[in-house]
């Protein structure tokens, strides 16, 4: 049965954010950038062996896609989690909203949107509190810079998954994610790794990022990214729950309306956003041949259909 994409959305989102807040115990051993590394790494072998992407016939626009997917996943996962090391998992979330938040206010291409973005930004000030002399700039910067690459990671997800059959898109992006983040987090992965922590590597890296990119690359084949957005706007909720659940990061009054703020934002931006289908650029963008006939496989479109 075909699982409907606003439930795939939703488990993605569970599933970044469970595994977000497990990999924390791994900082000690592996560093926040090797606890990363060794997750992406994983998930990044597991579909290369059960895909087994065939690079011939791919265009120019599918590999240079599939590079910046690539490249936007590695580092999104570097500092995401150097940010998690330094603020409570809620705020990270919050701020790395900011990004998609912003591409929704930009593509709706009105100046009335930018009040979206205003409204989030008061919300994380108050799950900074300034104020009161917590503001870690570290962190902030990790951040902002996820919020970033989270932004440019919605829109070519959307644009790969259309383009490439199945999950070998997400198996190449990861490859390449694994080789970015190499510099940062392969030596203290390898140099901490332990039977143990190789077990809990595992089962890490089956939440996020393989099962969590590929729902969220399954979701975006047949959701557009104003849809998508608004379901992403509860991320902060999950972030902030999850902390509080697992890590006792237990927000003050001023923090939870700062989440309700951020999250009431991506909600307002993305309803108020032009409606549009999800594009798909493609049928030659990938063929592959048939292993039993030699004919061209199809090529799956954004809503599910082959051709």
């Amino acid at each position: 049965m075909r699982i409907p994409a606003p439930a795939l959305a939703v488990s993605a989102m569970v599933s970044v954010q469970l595994g977000a807040a497990l990999s924390t115990h791994l900082f000690a051993a592996l560093t926040p950038a090797g606890s990363a590394w060794i997750r992406v790494a994983i998930a990044a072998v597991i579909l290369m062996a059960v895909t087994r992407p065939r690079l011939r016939g791919l265009t120019r626009s599918v590999l240079v896609g599939t590079l910046l997917l690539g490249t936007a996943t590695g580092a999104m996962t570097l500092v995401f989690i150097e940010a998690v090391a330094r603020l409570p998992l809620g705020t990270v979330v919050a701020i790395e909203f900011l990004g998609p938040l912003s591409v929704a206010a930009i593509r709706a291409h009105r100046r009335s949107a930018l009040v979206w973005p205003a409204l989030a930004l008061v919300g994380v000030v108050g799950l900074t509190r300034p104020w009161v002399g917590q503001l870690n700039l570290p962190g902030i910067g990790f951040a902002v810079a996820s919020a970033v690459g989270w932004g440019g990671y919605i829109l070519l997800t959307q644009r790969v998954g259309a383009q490439v059959r199945g999950l070998q898109g997400l198996a190449m992006s990861l490859s390449i994610a694994a080789l970015v983040a190499a510099p940062f987090g392969a030596w203290p992965a390898i140099h901490g790794l332990t039977p143990m922590i190789a077990l809990q590597g595992l089962g890490l890296a089956l939440l996020v990022p393989l099962l969590a990119f590929a729902f969220e690359m399954l979701a975006l084949r047949r959701m557009s990214v104003t849809a998508f957005g608004t379901l992403m706007a509860l991320e902060p909720g999950l972030g902030t729950a999850f902390g509080l659940l697992l890590l006792a990061q237990t927000p003050s009054p001023v923090q939870v309306v700062g989440v309700a703020l951020v999250i009431a934002a991506g909600i307002g931006a993305q309803r108020k956003a032009p409606l549009a289908p999800v594009e798909a650029p493609v049928a030659p963008a990938l063929a592959l041949a048939r292993p039993d006939t030699g004919e061209p496989a199809g090529v799956t479109c954004p809503r599910g259909e082959t051709l």
